[in-house]
Formats: structure tokens, C-alpha cells, sequence
């Protein structure tokens, strides 16, 4: 790394950081505090608001702000990628945001960088949109009252439809929450929440939310709650055994089923394992597979399948 491009990291670092000895930028930057020390006084020297004093860290004076040098392919392609996937899969103010982004960093680039950009971008397409246009709609409009009620702390009332009835033999609840985070699971979009009516973290599908509004009610995200190390608690404690024929085990594995817990493959059939929270919530996946199925057990759900099955053949 030669002068100026460490000197353009100690910029880009304070920025980011805020304050920071000069120990901890010689560590970061694989250099001495003694020439980090002669970077920080030719910064100030060239008009670089730069504050503090050896011993006590450094910090850019509030309100400086360093423009974008220029931007490698790389970098500009991974930039313009992610606006593009904004643009799909959030709310209309986000996705606008995202597409004045992705012009404002298309007129930056030099000819050269934004052809080469424009080359490889050709090569790679994001289809993430909803097949269902209204669903994806819906889904969007979730997102955004979410969104914000998570930005004003506030809680959220919403009717959620359950993809299988419970105890109560009904699919449809209503519920009141504290939206905690959301998070995108293999192409769906999940709230994560403090759930009024089972008193814990709950998971829900936000294309299963509708009538989603913002409450008057205040929250405060718990102390202890960080969505990027949160796991949540594993209740699956059904085990269902099945065996599929070979020839189907590498459409199996591309499936990628969340319950999918121990598979083999054996010249007598890919014996797959399954952990579930209730056997209901696998029966219509393994009817999807046909004759090329069979539950080993337990006995109850080779019982549901077969009554399934003979259920289904009244209809022909």
C-alpha cells in the first residue's frame, strides 16, 4: 500500500469508525503509529478536518463528508447488483432509493469501468419478483408499514393465516407484536417478533400478514437482542423416516427442504429423516413426491398419508 492509498483508507476508516487511536489504525492498516502519525499531520495539512491528538484518537469534524474516489469493476458491479436487488424485493420508497442509487453510481463510473460493468451485469439476472403480482404487492405493502413501525418502536396488529390449523381448528389469527427484524429465508421474506399472544419470539411469513398496521402501543428492542446472532429456539421433536427411490435422490437434495435433517443413499433407496414440529407440516411435501416415497414411520403419519391418498383417489 503506497502513501496515497493509505492515506485514502485513514479517511475511509475514520469515517466508518468514528474515532480511532493511532495504535489501532497502524494495526489495521499493517503499518507504524509513527507513520500513521505523519499520514494524520499531511491530512491536516491539506485542509482535512481531522481532530485529536496522539494517545486520545482521532475523528473527522461532523458533517465532513469524503466522496467516493472511484470504484474498481468489482466493486461497481457488487453495488449495482445490490440496488438491483433493493429495487425487487422491498417497498416502493426503498426500491426508489435504490434505483436514483444505482444512476447516480452509473454516472460516476469512467467509460471504460461502466462498460466492462454494463458487460458482466448482461450475464446475470435476478428474478425475484413474485409469480403472484397481487401477493407480491401485498407483500411489499407489509414490509414498509413494518419497516417503519420497527424505526418508530412501535408494535404492530396484523391477521396471520397459518399454512395448517391447529388445536383450535383454525387457520386465521389475529395478533398483536413487536416487529424485532426482518429477515429474507431461501427467497421469503420473515418477521421476527415479540408475540402479545404466545408471550415469546414467533416467526412469521410476511406474505401470511394482511390488515398490518402500526399501533399506538410503544416497544423497546430487548437488550439482549441482536438479529445477526439470533437463533432461534429448535422445538422440532417429531422424527418422520421415509425412503425415496434412488433415481429421484438429486431432486431430493435440490429441494431443499428446512426439515430435512439425516439423508443416505443406499442401493435399496435414499433414506431421508425428517424433524418436525407437527407431522402436518410435512404431509403435503411428501404427497408431492407420489410413488417415489414411502414413510417408514411413524405409524400415525404413514396412517395420515394413506388416508390422504385414499381421500385424493375419490375424486377420480
Amino acid at each position: 500500500m503506497n502513501k496515497t492509498e493509505r492515506q485514502l483508507a485513514i479517511l475511509l476508516e475514520l469515517q466508518r469508525r468514528k474515532v480511532l487511536k493511532g495504535e489501532e489504525l497502524a494495526e489495521k492498516l499493517e503499518t507504524s503509529v509513527r507513520t500513521i502519525y505523519r499520514d494524520i499531520q499531511a491530512l491536516s495539512e491539506s485542509g482535512v478536518p481531522i481532530i485529536g491528538a496522539p494517545g486520545h484518537g482521532y475523528s473527522l469534524i461532523e458533517g465532513y463528508f469524503l466522496p467516493p474516489i472511484s470504484f474498481t469493476v468489482e466493486e461497481a458491479v457488487s453495488l449495482l447488483l445490490g440496488a438491483e436487488f433493493i429495487e425487487q424485493r422491498f417497498d416502493n420508497q426503498y426500491s426508489q432509493s435504490a434505483q436514483s442509487s444505482r444512476g447516480k453510481i452509473e454516472v460516476i463510473l469512467p467509460d471504460p469501468i461502466r462498460h466492462e460493468t454494463d458487460r458482466i451485469r448482461s450475464g446475470i439476472r435476478f428474478r425475484l419478483q413474485s409469480e403472484d403480482p397481487e401477493l407480491g404487492e401485498r407483500e411489499k405493502s407489509n414490509i414498509k408499514t413494518i419497516r417503519i413501525a420497527m424505526m418508530e418502536g412501535k408494535k404492530i396488529h396484523f391477521k396471520y393465516t397459518k399454512r395448517i390449523s391447529e388445536s383450535e381448528n383454525s387457520r386465521e389469527t389475529i395478533r398483536t407484536a413487536a416487529p424485532l427484524g426482518l429477515v429474507l429465508v431461501q427467497g421469503g421474506w420473515l418477521l421476527v417478533a415479540q408475540c402479545d399472544l404466545r408471550g415469546e419470539h414467533r416467526h412469521f411469513k410476511i406474505s401470511r400478514m394482511s390488515d398490518v398496521s402500526t399501533m399506538i402501543e410503544s416497544f423497546e428492542l430487548p437488550r439482549d437482542f441482536n438479529l445477526h446472532t439470533y437463533r432461534p429456539a429448535d422445538d422440532r421433536h417429531v422424527t418422520i423416516r421415509t425412503v425415496f427411490k434412488p433415481e429421484v435422490a438429486d431432486k431430493v437434495d435440490e429441494s431443499k427442504i428446512y426439515f430435512m435433517e439425516h439423508a443416505e443413499l443406499l442401493l435399496s433407496g435414499y433414506y431421508v429423516d425428517f424433524r418436525v414440529r407437527y407431522a402436518e407440516e410435512l404431509l403435503h411435501w411428501i404427497l408431492s413426491w407420489g410413488s417415489n416415497v414411502k414413510v417408514l414411520e411413524p405409524e400415525s403419519f404413514r396412517s395420515r398419508v394413506k388416508k390422504e391418498v385414499e381421500s385424493m383417489l375419490k375424486n377420480y
